[in-house]
C-alpha cells in the first residue's frame, strides 16, 4: 500500500499549555482527603477553624446547594463558624463591565498579600437567563493571585437573586473569616441591582470608574453614587492619564452635592492603574482611613448589626416566596388563576388576595 501524503487541517489540534501549579503538596493531600468521602459537619468545621481550604470550599458549596437535605447540614456549620467571624474588613467592589474589576482586584490583592494580609474574593459570574449558566471565569482571569497561598478565589454563579448576587454570598462571608482571611473582596456583576445587595454586606463600597468612554456622565447617578464611599477612575496610565485626572475632578464636584453620610465618611475620588499598580496602595490607604473613622465613632458596629437584621428579614422573605410556589395546592391554583386573570375573568389583585388566603388557611 502506498504511503499517502497527510494533508495539514485548520482542525489539527495543538498541544495545550499546562496549567500552573497553584496548590501545594499539603494542599493536593487536604483536597484528596475531602473528596473521597462526604465529610460530616464537625470535619468541616475544624477543618474550616485550622484553615484548611479544601473544607472551606467544601462547606461553602454545601451552604450554595438548593438541596433541602444540605440545609441542616449547613447551618450547623455556619452556626459554629459566628464565634469566629467578624474579625475582617469586608469590601465592595462594583462598576461596568469592561472598567477591569478583575485586574484590579488582582492588583489590589496581591498587594493586600504582600502587606500580609489573607484576601478572599467572592467573584459573583452573571447566570445566563435563558440557559441558566455561568462562565466561572475569575480563576482564569487572575492568573497571579490564583496562585498566591494567602489569597482564596471563590467564583459563583449569580443565579437568580437580585442583581445577581449570589444567594448565599452573606454565609460565604462567614465561612472565609471564620477560615482566617482579614479581608473580603466581593466583586458584583455590575448590572442591575447588584450593587443595593452588595452594599447591605460590606463595610466599605469602592466604586471602579473608566475615563474616556461617555462613562462620566452615566456615573451621575444618585443611587450608586450616594452608596460609594470611595470612587476610583482605573486604567489611568500611558495617554489616558490626563482625562483618568478630568474625570476625577468632575466625579469629586458630584459627591459634594450628596448629603453627608451617617458614617461621618467625606467619600473620596481617585485614580489608579491596574496594569502598572500606580494608586494602588493609595487605594488601601483610604480604606484604612474609613476603617478608622467609623471605627472610632462606632459606625462600623452598627451597621453590621443592621446588615445582619436586614439578612434576617431578606431571608424570611425568601422563604416564604419559596414556600408559597412549591406549596402543591397553590401550585394547581395558581395555574387555574392565571388563566382567569389572562382571560379578564378576575383581577389580578383579586386573584393573588385568594391565593395568599388559601395558603395562609389553617
Amino acid at each position: 500500500m502506498e504511503n499517502k501524503k497527510i494533508k495539514k487541517s485548520a482542525l489539527h489540534e495543538k498541544a495545550g499549555i499546562a496549567p500552573p501549579e497553584i496548590v501545594s503538596l499539603n494542599s493536593v493531600g487536604q483536597i484528596q482527603q475531602f473528596r473521597k468521602k462526604q465529610p460530616s459537619s464537625k470535619e468541616l468545621i475544624d477543618g474550616i477553624l485550622s484553615g484548611n481550604i479544601a473544607a472551606l470550599s467544601r462547606a461553602i458549596t454545601l451552604v450554595e446547594s438548593t438541596n433541602s437535605d444540605h440545609l441542616a447540614k449547613a447551618n450547623e456549620v455556619i452556626n459554629a463558624c459566628l464565634a469566629h467571624a467578624n474579625k475582617s474588613v469586608r469590601i465592595g467592589i462594583t462598576g461596568v463591565p469592561g472598567v477591569g474589576k478583575s485586574t484590579f482586584i488582582e492588583a489590589f490583592g496581591k498587594h493586600l498579600t504582600r502587606l500580609g494580609k489573607k484576601v478572599a474574593v467572592l467573584a459573583v459570574d452573571p447566570s445566563s437567563t435563558i440557559s441558566h449558566g455561568s462562565i466561572l471565569g475569575d480563576k482564569t482571569r487572575m492568573e497571579e493571585l490564583v496562585k498566591d497561598p494567602n489569597a482564596y478565589i471563590r467564583p459563583s454563579a449569580s443565579g437568580d437573586t437580585l442583581g445577581g448576587v449570589a444567594r448565599k454570598t452573606r454565609e460565604t462571608i462567614t465561612l472565609c473569616e471564620a477560615c482566617g482571611f482579614d479581608t473580603i473582596l466581593i466583586e458584583t456583576v455590575g448590572v442591575g441591582q447588584s450593587e443595593t445587595a452588595v452594599h447591605s454586606m460590606v463595610d466599605f463600597f469602592l466604586l471602579l470608574k473608566i475615563s474616556g468612554a461617555g462613562d462620566e456622565l452615566q456615573g451621575i447617578k444618585r443611587g450608586i453614587m450616594e452608596m460609594a464611599d470611595a470612587i476610583v477612575i482605573n486604567k489611568a496610565d500611558g495617554d489616558n492619564i490626563a482625562k483618568a485626572n478630568l474625570a476625577k475632578v468632575e466625579f469629586n464636584r458630584a459627591l459634594h452635592l450628596f448629603p453627608a453620610k451617617k458614617s461621618g465618611w467625606t467619600p473620596t475620588t481617585s485614580t489608579c492603574s491596574a496594569i502598572t499598580h500606580d494608586g494602588i496602595q493609595e487605594v488601601w490607604g483610604t480604606v484604612e482611613k474609613f476603617v478608622e473613622r467609623t471605627k472610632g465613632n462606632h459606625y462600623f458596629f452598627e451597621k453590621r448589626k443592621e446588615q445582619n437584621q436586614y439578612w434576617m428579614l431578606e431571608t424570611i422573605n425568601e422563604h416564604l416566596k419559596t414556600n408559597f410556589y412549591n406549596h402543591p395546592e397553590i401550585q394547581k391554583l395558581l395555574e387555574d388563576n392565571k388563566k382567569a386573570v389572562q382571560n379578564d375573568e378576575i383581577s389580578p389583585f383579586v386573584a393573588a388576595q385568594l391565593l395568599l388566603e388559601k395558603y395562609f388557611e389553617k
